[in-house]
C-alpha cells in the first residue's frame, strides 16, 4: 500500500460523504438512530481508519529524520 492507494481511498470517501440517497429516508437503525446519522457515524470511523493508514503508509519519513537531527 502506498500513497496512490491512500489518495484513491480519500477520493472514494470524498464522494461517499455526499449521502444524498438517505435524505428522504426515515428508517431507524437500532430503533432510535436515523439512518443518515448512523451512516455518518460509520463514515467518521472510516475517515479515522484512512487517517491511520495515511500516517502509516504515506507519511513523509524525511520530516521525522529532520526532527530527530535537532
Amino acid at each position: 500500500m502506498g500513497k496512490a492507494t491512500v489518495w484513491a481511498l480519500f477520493i472514494i470517501l470524498f464522494f461517499l460523504h455526499q449521502d444524498f440517497w438517505w435524505w428522504e429516508d426515515s428508517d431507524l437503525v437500532f430503533g432510535f438512530m436515523p439512518i443518515g446519522l448512523a451512516y455518518h457515524a460509520a463514515f467518521s470511523v472510516a475517515c479515522a481508519c484512512l487517517g491511520a493508514l495515511a500516517i502509516r503508509y504515506a507519511w513523509p519519513h524525511d520530516l521525522e529524520k529532520f526532527a530527530e537531527e535537532k
